[in-house]
């Protein structure tokens, strides 16, 4: 009886793991739930990308509704996903706001001066176009990691009261954003202004 049972370890062992590849399989990553949706906006004071002498806050999502768009000037997908952002902010006025960081800042991917990351940003924007109203320079990837940023692009639809009530992982494209993000980003903007911060 032992001996049938050692080796049916390996067997029960196999078979569970066959199990959790075939889940994983089937599992789309960009419907993975977020930790912070329906929470207020993590706490951040920075800058401004391409102005040092702006700092911005929590307070630049109130009162209105916000896609909070992680990029950056390495990301390829971001630069594909541009022209469909700028698209909509001329076309049905949505308001994007860049979160952007830099992997160039990491020591471990090399090291570039805040000049060139600028350059690079306008050269990249002008290039695809730019839907953003202003970009927050997230130095050290704290409040990306606040927000649980996994990778880029990523957005979070921020409600007027600072609160997030989606988080899409993946590109904004016409697809995405009429099945899945336009229905309640308009359902948002119906709704009438709360006390900023508070949670849903």
């Amino acid at each position: 009886m032992k001996k049938v049972m050692l080796l049916s370890l390996p067997l029960i062992g196999f078979c569970l793991l066959i199990v959790f590849l075939y889940k994983g399989l089937f599992t789309d990553p960009r419907s993975l739930d977020s930790q912070i949706r329906n929470r207020p906006v993590p706490e951040f004071s920075l800058p401004d990308l391409l102005d040092g002498n702006v700092t911005y806050t929590p307070e630049v999502f109130k009162n209105q509704v916000t896609i909070l768009n992680v990029w950056g000037v390495w990301c390829i997908t971001c630069a594909v996903e541009l022209p469909y952002l700028t698209h909509l902010k001329q076309s049905e006025n949505v308001r994007f706001v860049g979160l952007y960081y830099d992997q160039d800042l990491d020591p471990d991917f090399g090291e570039k001066s805040l000049p060139q990351i600028q350059q690079e940003v306008k050269t990249m924007l002008g290039k695809y176009g730019n839907p953003y109203e202003f970009n927050i320079f997230d130095i050290a990837r704290e409040t990306a990691l606040d927000l649980g940023v996994t990778g880029a692009p990523e957005h979070f639809l921020i409600d007027k009261s600072g609160t997030v009530r989606m988080h899409h992982i993946g590109d904004i494209n016409e697809r995405v954003w009429k099945n899945k993000i336009a229905p309640v980003y308009r359902t948002l903007l119906q709704e009438p202004n709360r006390r900023f911060g508070s949670e849903q």
